[in-house]
């Protein structure tokens, strides 16, 4: 079904190559995952199995042979290879081409030139089979990290490949769409579909996969079979730098009160508090998202941020840092401040953070941010201690997913502001920079800032967060119902 011969890639003006000699064969309907270090080639190799390189990749030095379904991905045009494969990135948002669930579902097959009468029939299916729960007269945009996964998988599956590719599809998923994801991904296995998937993340898939393959440098290191698989204790993964059995933290609970707080928490007396919000009702896409009579937070801390998606965790760090107006007052240090000050006042590593990169340079990156600030830690610091070092004269853009985090991060370190967000800052990490990562976010916290840690990933809450503040889908009204 896909197999890969000796293949060796150089990124475009990249000084080395990302895959060397790299050999695997995945059979018709077998499970494979893809593990390893940030950087060792993963999400390169799904690239290869969808001819987006050399197709896409353009200037690329390519060695070796790949072919899908029996073609060979470098001489067939890109269509030839859509029509077998489908593919959903780690960030679903970034490979909508429409508004709605429904025109999302059927664009691939309109481009594929499938009849109208059939693309309504399979849009229809395909809701039914793979995004069940996901309100389809709802924009995209405002659906959860969750339901737009379900519908990037269901819009990847529409025009019925028999191979399915996914680049880390649980980094950004509350263990209630972890569960989903799963039972999906067993229905698909169960039709016979082929499924390759890039992951830290291993110990949700252990029953669903037939092999994985732990990536090193570029090139295959380690397979091991499902019996195998299911024998391997979390130290040999820990060795490896994966991702094993998630150890969930008790935390005591911020002070909070609203139809958004899943565990109210009295707030008569919070003397402690820096930032604190009251009467803060924020309504998206003609529904409730967030609904706070008063949440208090402290300097010093690291609050977690629980909730499944769509319980308004990213709208919460919004309205905080500036970025959402919506009725409510926020005060910092007993004063309100308008968005504009918060907005000063404020920092934010967001789940995309392709979207915060600005320079041509991962070293000049850190700079900008620090650009102004006295006593920051020098760039050359900030990369040496988040192992990036050897990156510093690379394009921001042409580092790995997990690479392109760690920096933003580090950027979050040296810019020195009295409230600092992180919205899932773990996706794409693997075990080993988990913990550098946790340790910047605890020296920002000691350093007095007021830090809100949005995080499914219970391994770095339990590494980090002093406290935690679960937020649950606030109920609709009954405006909200009339409306």
């Amino acid at each position: 079904m896909i197999r890969i011969d000796q293949v060796t890639w150089t990124y475009p003006y990249a000084d080395a190559p990302s895959l060397r000699e790299l050999s695997l064969a995945v059979a018709p309907g077998e499970f494979v995952v893809l593990c390893g270090a940030s950087g060792c080639g993963k999400s390169t190799a799904l690239r290869l199995m969808n001819g987006l390189i050399p197709h896409f990749h353009e200037g690329g030095n390519l060695t070796g042979t790949v072919t899908v379904s029996g073609l060979s991905t470098d001489v067939v045009e890109p269509d030839e290879i859509g029509l077998r494969t489908g593919t959903v990135l780690q960030h679903p948002r970034r490979q909508f081409f429409t508004d709605t669930v429904r025109e999302e579902i059927a664009f691939a097959m309109e481009n594929f030139g499938f009849p109208p009468e059939a693309i309504r029939t399979q849009v229809t299916t395909t809701i039914a089979e793979l995004a069940v729960g996901v309100p389809t007269d709802q924009r995209l945009q405002y659906l959860s990290g969750g339901q737009q996964q379900q519908v990037a998988i269901a819009a990847a599956m529409a025009h019925r490949p028999r191979i399915l590719l996914l680049d880390e599809p649980s980094s950004n998923l509350s263990a209630d769409a972890v569960r989903r994801l799963t039972a999906t991904l067993a229905d698909l296995k169960g039709k016979g579909v082929t499924i390759v998937i890039a992951e830290h993340r291993l110990r949700y898939l252990q029953d669903l996969v037939d092999r994985v393959v732990v990536m090193r440098d570029g090139t295959v290191d380690i397979e091991w079979s499902a019996a195998q698989f299911h024998t391997v204790p979390d130290d040999m993964l820990a060795r490896e730098g994966l991702r094993g059995t998630v150890r969930a933290a008790e935390l005591p609970a911020v002070a909070a009160s609203g139809a958004s707080a899943a565990n109210p928490v009295p707030s008569d007396d919070v003397p402690s508090a820096a930032l604190e919000l009251a009467g803060v009702h924020c309504r998206l896409g003609g529904r409730t998202v967030l609904d706070l009579e008063c949440v208090a937070f402290a300097a010093g801390e690291v609050t977690a941020i629980h909730g499944v998606n769509g319980a308004g965790k990213s709208t919460l760090a919004r309205v905080v840092t500036g970025l959402q107006s919506c009725p409510g007052t926020v005060l910092l240090d007993g004063k309100p401040v308008k968005p504009r000050a918060r907005r000063r006042a404020s920092a934010i590593v967001m789940q995309d953070v392709q979207r915060q990169l600005f320079t041509d340079r991962v070293e000049t990156e850190i700079e900008l941010a620090a650009n102004g600030v006295a006593g920051a830690p020098t760039a050359s610091k900030m990369l040496a201690t988040l192992d990036l070092a050897h990156l510093a004269d690379r394009h921001p853009l042409s580092l790995s997913g997990g690479q392109q985090q760690r920096l933003v991060v580090a950027a979050a370190r040296v810019c020195d502001r009295r409230i600092v967000v992180f919205d899932e800052p773990s996706s794409g990490v693997d075990r080993r920079h988990l913990q550098s990562i946790s340790d910047q976010i605890r020296q920002i916290a000691a350093d007095g800032s007021v830090v809100l840690l949005i995080s499914h990933d219970e391994d770095l809450i339990a590494l980090t967060a002093d406290r935690q503040l679960t937020l649950t889908p606030a109920a609709r009204t009954a405006n909200d119902a009339q409306r």
